[in-house]
């Protein structure tokens, strides 16, 4: 079991959520979320005075896979959220030692899917 965190423009969600429900994964969690990382930031001028904003708007999504899900679901995010510019996000991947359905109890794979 992993668990996917992909940070992406907010812009991209829809094209995101898409190409993942198209990989047949439907389950996640989305978080709007301030950061900053190559792209750095941009200057802005408000009231006549500059104003540095490095910390950009995006969105956090979260997704618990079993492993035969993994690269399907890599790849879906990758080719939806993509533009070629700098800022296009990231994506973490980490072991997921444990998952526990509330309602059923269920654990481990079976939590998941």
């Amino acid at each position: 079991m992993k668990l996917i965190i992909a940070y992406i423009r907010p812009e991209k969600l829809t094209d995101v959520k898409a190409a993942l429900a198209d990989a047949n994964i439907g389950k996640m969690s989305v978080t709007n979320s301030l950061g900053c990382g190559q792209q750095g930031g941009y200057t802005e001028t408000y009231r006549g005075v500059d104003m540095e904003i490095n910390l950009l708007k995006k969105i956090r999504l979260e997704i618990a896979v079993n492993d035969k899900f993994l690269d399907a679901a890599i790849k879906a995010i990758v080719e939806s959220a993509k533009t070629g510019a700098i800022g296009d996000g990231k994506i973490f991947v980490t072991e997921l030692s444990q998952c526990i359905r509330i309602r059923t109890g269920e654990t481990g794979n079976e939590a998941i899917g």
